[in-house]
């Protein structure tokens, strides 16, 4: 059997394509052991390549040949067991080994087929068929991102953009227009000249007049050249601003003091996997970073994921923040503005229904998709009963979800960002 293998060039990865092919091809593999990695790994690990095993039953090949046919009977030679007409009882039991448990006196087996896979190639199957949901608002952003793209033909260009076809065909049909006429001529003259010849051999006069008339004739044809600089056509090629979509990220997390360390352990690891997931799918995004207790503040990345600071309670101080900055910054008619709110439910008794009046008339009538967390084992809490008032009212934009462990993040982020069919 002849084996093909691909080594086109790709830059200093000869096997590119024979990589990509595979990771193809064991995707469910691939997919299922990086899940598995992500709910053992700490979230700021992420950034890192991942050993995948594969038993080695799943990567066998079919092989096509020919059988040999027939009923065979033979013995080999240094047989001391068996003759010719022998019946071989079938094993009992089972054959294959499988590398694990109890020790076996009969079987045989294949050890999995294990490979890496790198940090770009774990991060494409982490946050495959993810999205930012209702991303529709376009507006251009700068003059550095182009698209080159085909615009015509050009009488000017560089020669290596030279069109070959439309070249030859300007310059047959120059060659048609500038000959027309003494091609037909020609033909008249030809004609006449095969008839005095037929007709009237002897009249060497007439018949001279025509040879030089015939002459003349293909040299003023032969004359005018096969290709001119008037022919040449090259594919013009122009330069597009590309859209990309405005998009602003605004990332609310809850550090009062009824967050124990662990519950802001996991909401820090919750946001470091939607900011590793901006970050990565999205060149045109910012994020705005805001803490809060009873008071909220904009922070930076580096205080959002480790200051210390702590206090009271006031969730609809984060929202009122929110609310100003997306009215001084980011005009809801360019950007797409989405919100991702962090806490494990405590609140002030008489605030949680200001959050529910702040979402349903101020923010979410002008962001694209609004998610909010809530990390506690415990019973739900008066904030997340007035959320869900903010859900039905909108539900197409808005989603919340409960978080009991670190265990929970990756598959509700799943949940939280998956890619919706169009309706």
């Amino acid at each position: 059997m002849s084996y093909v293998i691909d080594r086109r060039l790709n830059g200093k990865n000869k096997s590119t394509v024979n990589r990509q092919r595979f990771l193809r091809r064991y995707r469910e593999h691939i997919k299922k052991a990086v899940e598995e990695a992500v709910s053992r790994r700490s979230i700021t690990d992420m950034e890192h390549g991942e050993q995948i095993s594969i038993p080695g039953r799943d990567i066998d090949e079919p092989v096509l040949h020919h059988g040999r046919g027939g009923r065979q009977t033979i013995v080999h030679p240094g047989n001391k067991e068996f003759n010719a007409g022998d019946h071989v009882p079938r094993p009992s039991g089972g054959g294959g080994g499988r590398g694990a448990g109890k020790a076996s006196n009969s079987g045989e087996g294949m050890d999995e087929f294990v490979f890496q896979i790198t940090q770009e190639e774990f991060l494409d199957f982490m946050f495959e068929d993810l999205e930012l949901p209702n991303l529709v608002k376009r507006h251009l952003t700068g003059t550095d991102t182009f698209k080159t793209v085909r615009a015509g033909i050009s009488s000017e260009g560089n020669p290596s953009r030279i069109n070959i076809v439309r070249t030859l065909r300007s310059a047959h049909a120059r060659r048609i227009a500038l000959s027309g006429s003494s091609r037909a001529k020609l033909r008249e003259v030809k004609a006449e000249l095969e008839r005095l010849r037929r007709e009237e051999p002897d009249n060497f006069g007439d018949i001279q007049a025509l040879e030089a008339e015939l002459e003349r004739l293909s040299v003023r044809i032969n004359r005018i050249p096969f290709l001119d600089t008037f022919d040449l056509k090259y594919n013009l090629l122009t330069k597009q601003p590309n859209p990309s979509s405005k998009a602003v990220m605004f990332c609310l997390m809850d550090v009062s003091g009824s967050m124990t360390q662990a519950t802001k352990d996991v909401a820090k690891r919750f946001f470091i996997l939607l900011y590793l997931f901006l970050k990565r799918n999205y060149e045109r995004i910012e994020v705005v970073f805001i803490r809060h207790h009873t008071s909220a503040k904009e922070v930076d990345e580096e205080e959002f994921f480790y200051s210390r600071e702590t206090g009271g309670t006031i969730v609809s101080s984060a929202l009122k923040l929110m609310q100003e900055i997306m009215a001084e910054r980011y005009p809801t008619n360019e950007w797409n503005i989405y919100g991702a709110q962090a806490s494990d439910g405590d609140n002030w008794n008489d605030d949680s229904p200001v959050c529910r009046d702040i979402l349903i008339n101020q923010i979410m009538p002008f962001v694209q998709y609004f998610t909010y967390v809530e990390i506690t084992p415990r019973e739900h809490q008066a904030l997340w009963y007035e959320y869900e008032q903010v859900g039905e009212a909108f539900a197409a934009s808005f989603a919340q979800q409960q978080l009991v462990s670190a265990a929970d993040i990756y598959p509700v982020f799943r949940e939280l960002f998956q890619r919706r069919m169009a309706t």
